[in-house]
């Protein structure tokens, strides 16, 4: 297997670099977020639209379900409506897999355990090496071979580890190494172990995410903390956070997750404050309001929607630009200092004014 352990300046664990269509996994590529859509792919008009949605909300890769050979098709006539590299997601049948590479994907997940046979295994490497397509080894908690898991005695990360390096190992002995892994659990703290071990094992890049993560809300928490703590960690080259709903949910939280992190120098970065009783405007719809305006702006600018006057400006100091509330008025500021007065029913309108002429 291929070893290391440095780390690059920003603190990342240096990976080897992987190409997938456009773009690159690993190295000194930043980290890319990615989601997956629950469209029929079959159904090429309803995909593309799904996708160019997930386009705009700043997914830089999209994985699409193979389920049979029609879907497999679709994928060549849906890679001509879109911008990003388009991954394969395949289960048990490895031609759907070489299908799938021959109409155009520029990467395939498979679970190498359920292609059952290394003949089938050498024959998608074949075809990805012809058509310089990349590979996910996705190996889940549910489908770890049993023989591992009884060597264990039960899932672990060990076990989901030395499953995802057994089959790197046969990657590897095919002259394959254009590799991504990922090794995730419905456990927040199984797939931090996981991701650790393998970390420190292999320098293929990363595939992070918390499998099945639940709805929105939960969803969202459990992502947060489990992918939020490996890249804080310098573990990961591409994310996905895995919720039960709108894909493009999955791409907000994941780019917000490395907003926080300082891992996305993309588009404003809104702070603002919980609200307290000296708050005497109403903030939160103020804040939501700014938020949902801001998605559209491309801006690397700080932005701030504070609820007090007295501790706001100070508190946002950092802030390029930004509101503190005060009685039924906010002040505007920028870099701390205070601008003007604002009356409450306009300061939605012409804080967004100052920032779109910053």
């Amino acid at each position: 297997m291929e070893m290391g352990k440095s780390f690059d300046l920003r603190g990342r664990k240096a990976t080897r670099k992987v190409r997938v269509g456009n773009i690159f996994l690993g190295g000194d590529s930043p980290v890319v977020v990615q989601s997956m859509t629950n469209t029929d792919t079959r159904n090429v008009g309803e995909t593309v639209a799904q996708i160019r949605k997930l386009e705009e909300a700043g997914c830089q890769l999209v994985r699409v379900a193979v389920p049979d050979r029609e879907a497999a098709l679709a994928i060549g006539e849906i890679k001509k409506e879109i911008g990003i590299p388009l991954a394969a997601d395949i289960h048990f049948d490895h031609r759907l897999a070489i299908l799938s590479i021959e109409s155009g994907a520029d990467k395939i997940r498979i679970n190498p355990g359920n292609l059952e046979g290394c003949d089938r295994i050498r024959q998608v490497v074949k075809a990805a090496k012809e058509r310089r397509a990349a590979i996910r080894i996705g190996v889940n908690s549910g489908s770890v071979k049993k023989s591992i898991i009884e060597k264990y005695g039960g899932i672990s990360p060990e076990g989901m580890v030395e499953s995802a390096l057994e089959y790197v190992g046969i990657f590897e002995d095919l002259d394959f190494k254009d590799i991504v892994i990922s090794v995730k659990a419905s456990s927040v703290p199984q797939t931090i172990a996981s991701y650790r071990l393998l970390s420190q094992k292999t320098t293929y890049p990363l595939h992070v995410g918390v499998t099945e993560a639940g709805t929105l809300f939960s969803g969202t928490v459990k992502s947060c903390v489990g992918i939020g703590c490996l890249l804080a960690e310098g573990i990961g080259d591409t994310i996905r956070v895995s919720l039960t709903g709108d894909p493009v949910e999955e791409v907000r939280v994941g780019i917000e997750i490395l907003k926080s992190l300082g891992l996305w120098d993309k588009g404003v970065e809104l702070v603002s404050c919980p609200t307290c009783g000296r708050c005497r405007i109403d903030l939160i719809e103020i804040a939501n309001k700014v938020e949902e305006r801001l998605k559209s702006v491309d801006k690397r600018i700080k932005v701030a929607v504070m609820g007090c006057g007295v501790n706001g400006p100070g508190e946002a100091r950092e802030a390029d630009i930004g509101v503190a509330g005060g009685k039924g008025e906010a002040l505007l500021f920028k870099k701390g200092k205070i601008i003007r007065k604002i009356p409450e029913d306009r300061i939605v309108e012409e804080l967004l004014a100052e920032i779109e002429r910053m």
